[in-house]
Order: structure tokens, then sequence, then C-alpha cells
């Protein structure tokens, strides 16, 4: 099983270790993507980092955030759990996870990474900033590069597992799994309030990592849609099953307003 996370927009920088060694990451095989983008965003913050701040989106308070980049090749790095963090990041909590359970976590979560295409959990990364809707100069559209490079690294981690698919649509835009639909599960979270059913941006992060966190402890490895459903169910939550289509099987968890 393959359980695929959205990044975080906020990162914490790591304060010492060792700097970025691509050969070290999981899935070499997107080395040479890796580096295209980090040459191209070293090279936008370093000579025109006033440039910089309107391509990257970053806001005008925070002008260390294109020094921050600039400094990609030398700045000390941590575990990726340890960069990324944020709603979902804080409700999985990797670090209070049971020893097997992190064990599991290290082999079976995958982030998507705007600079890096996908990191394990345990890979020691620099916080970055580039969001996956940037076009970054010298590479463009930071979607349209992954999808042309990420498929290898995917099929490689996925082996014959199952795809637990979930990505935001900005990152799954990344790379669409037509070729596994039939082992994807996509899942959306839906929040049920006086009847109605919606989407709602910091509730679905949470639940998705209290989600990822509940799976991981059971040490359920479902290797169907239908069996990821009634892993869930058995872990106590509400789950509703809908068709298969090019994109996998979607599961909506439901969870009622407290």
């Amino acid at each position: 099983m393959l359980i695929l996370l959205p990044p975080s927009e906020g990162k914490t920088a790591a304060v010492r270790g060792n700097p970025l060694t691509l050969d070290d990451l999981r899935l070499p095989v997107l080395n040479p993507a890796r580096a295209k983008i980090i040459d191209a965003l070293v090279e936008l913050c370093t000579t025109r980092p006033e440039e910089a701040v309107d391509i990257l989106g970053v806001p005008k308070t925070q002008p260390e955030l294109v020094t921050l980049n600039a400094g990609l090749n030398d700045a000390p790095t941590a575990r990726a759990d340890r960069i990324y963090t944020g709603v979902l990041y804080d409700a999985l909590s990797p670090a209070t996870l049971s020893p097997a359970a992190k064990r599991r976590a290290t082999s079976r979560v995958m982030v998507t990474s705007s600079v890096f295409g996908l990191v394990g959990l345990a890979d020691r990364i620099p916080a970055y900033r580039l969001s996956g809707d940037t076009t970054l100069p010298g590479v463009g559209g930071i979607q349209a590069h992954w999808r042309s490079h990420l498929g290898a690294g995917l099929t490689e981690a996925l082996g014959d597992g199952l795809l637990v698919d979930l990505r935001s649509g900005t990152y799954a835009a990344f790379w669409r799994p037509d070729e596994v639909s039939a082992r994807t599960a996509t899942v959306r979270v839906l929040h049920e309030h006086n009847g109605q059913r919606k989407v709602v941006s910091h509730f679905n992060k949470a639940t998705k990592g209290r989600l990822v966190r509940a799976l991981l402890e059971s040490g359920a490895n479902p290797r169907t849609p239908a069996k990821l459903a009634d892993a869930f169910r058995d872990l106590g939550w509400t789950v509703e099953t809908g068709p298969a289509t090019k994109t996998g099987t979607q599961l909506d968890i439901v969870v009622a307003e407290i």
C-alpha cells in the first residue's frame, strides 16, 4: 500500500543538519527532474529576488522565503515529517506514532512535493517555498513538469499494492492514476451539518491526518478499494463508496459536526 499526501504550505526549516543530497532520497529515478527544479529555483531567487516574490506568490512581508529558496543547496535538512507542518501533519503526528506504525509510515507514506516530486517521511530535505500551481522560469508549469516525470517514480513506489490518494486538487494534477485506477482509492472527507455535506478545508485536512494515523496504527494493509473501505469502517469511520472511474474508486468519509 502507498499513501499519497499533499505537502503543507507552511514548513519548519531545520536549524541544523547536513545539506541536501539527492542520492539519499527515495526514488532516485526522479533526481534529474528534481535537480532541474532546484537549479531553476535557486537561480531565480539568487539573481532576481524581486521578480521571485511575484512569480512564487511570496507575501511582501516575508522576503525571507526567497532567501530560503536561494540557499536550497546549502541549507540544513531534516526528515520530511519534521519539515512539513500544518493541520494534516499535526493530526497525523508522526513523532507520536507507535514504533510499528512509524515503520509502516516510513515505507507506506509519501508526500507530493513541487520541488522533489515525491518524498518519503524519513527523507531529509530543506524547507522551501514553491506552490504546485507555479510557472517557474526555466522549467515551465510545475504540474506539467511532474506529469512528464512522476510516473516512473510512482510505479516504482507503488509496486503491486493499493494506492490511497489523499492529494489535494493542485497536487493530484502532478500525476493521474489511469493505468492503476482499479487499485486506486481517492479519499474525500465530507463535513455533514444540518443535513448538508460539503468539503471544509481545515476540517478536511485534520480528518485526513487522523485517517492515516488510524490506518497506520491498525496495521491494516488492504489491497483493494473495497477492502480499504472495510478497514476504515472497522476503525469506526462512516464510509460511502462511489463508482470506479479512470482516477480510481472514490471513498467519501462522512463526518458529522459534533
